[in-house]
């Protein structure tokens, strides 16, 4: 690009990373939940589909979308650009970005020094029910890893659904690979306050991209489905019937109303939505994945 961006903002900037399913579009919920100031959230989801943009709109959050792709790579310079329009546009007090679940924050930090934007917390959300598998299957590589590096606080989520002893050697571990972070066991990623900013960007050299090989399958859904057929389809979805499934997630326009669906590393939530849903989709994000078969058993 040749040159440097210059803003002269005094904006936060948090950057909220985490594996697929962990909680950070829940935890930006609720950290804005009560916000009274200028904010923006920045989602970047590995699908086409935005699904989590939406989830964080129907609380009136300002909210824009980088998906299809991931910030740490392919979609770094599209992230530069979109700061400077939401700047321009918003001139917000807070920015939170919300990096695919597969993406290295060191990316996003590199974009953002080259803007010259340094007020900036990263904000690690840990799956107490899956870490310690993840970690010892060693299966997401350098992106994990830079995850948990480069976090300034580390919150270990979900610890009601795992046991104590689970939670301390997640948090031993965790200590291990990055002693410097804060770090925070939650339910439900909520937690009383966020810790201050700090200006910690520093110059990031040779930043780890993702090497797993997922793949993004996105799918529009007829309005008004059966919600027993859907729930079925998820159902299938977690059995590995489609293939090695980590993610998958819709709004859908049910006969009984609207609901979202998330399954995550084996975990099925499915509770009512807040808002109408106009466009009903799907997006599944997973390896081996049978696209041709889901989307026979999505049109029939």
């Amino acid at each position: 690009m040749g040159h440097k961006y210059c803003f002269s903002v005094d904006m936060r900037t948090t950057i909220v990373c985490g594996m697929l399913g962990s909680g950070k579009t829940t935890f930006i919920g609720n950290v804005l939940k009560e916000s009274k100031e200028r904010t923006v959230v920045l989602v970047n989801d590995f699908g086409s589909a935005g699904i989590d943009g939406e989830i964080l709109s129907v609380d009136g959050i300002d909210t824009v979308e980088l998906p299809s792709g991931c910030v740490c790579c392919t979609l770094k310079f599209d992230l530069i650009t979109t700061i400077e329009k939401i700047i321009k546009k918003f001139d917000p007090l807070s920015l939170y970005i919300e990096p695919s679940g597969v993406a290295s924050p060191s990316g996003v930090l590199e974009a953002l020094e080259s803007l010259n934007i340094s007020n900036v917390l990263v904000v690690g959300i840990i799956d107490a029910t899956e870490f310690i598998d993840i970690y010892e299957s060693e299966m997401y590589g350098n992106f994990f890893i830079d995850q948990v590096a480069r976090s300034d606080v580390l919150l270990i989520n979900k610890t009601d659904l795992t046991g104590s002893g689970n939670v301390e050697r997640t948090l031993k571990i965790l200590q291990e690979m990055n002693g410097k972070a804060i770090m925070i066991p939650t339910v439900n990623a909520e937690m009383d306050h966020i810790p201050k900013h700090r200006d910690n960007i520093k110059k990031v050299t040779g930043s780890p991209c993702h090497d797993v090989h997922l793949s993004s399958l996105s799918f529009i859904i007829r309005n008004k489905s059966p919600l027993s057929v859907l729930n079925d389809l998820f159902e299938n979805l977690s059995s590995g019937t489609y293939g090695n499934v980590v993610r998958a997630k819709a709004l859908v326009h049910t006969d009984e109303g609207p609901f979202r669906f998330d399954l995550s590393f084996g975990h099925l939530s499915v509770e009512p939505f807040r808002s109408s849903i106009t466009d009903s989709r799907l997006v599944v994000i997973g390896s081996s994945l049978n696209e041709m078969k889901l989307s026979e058993d999505i049109d029939n």
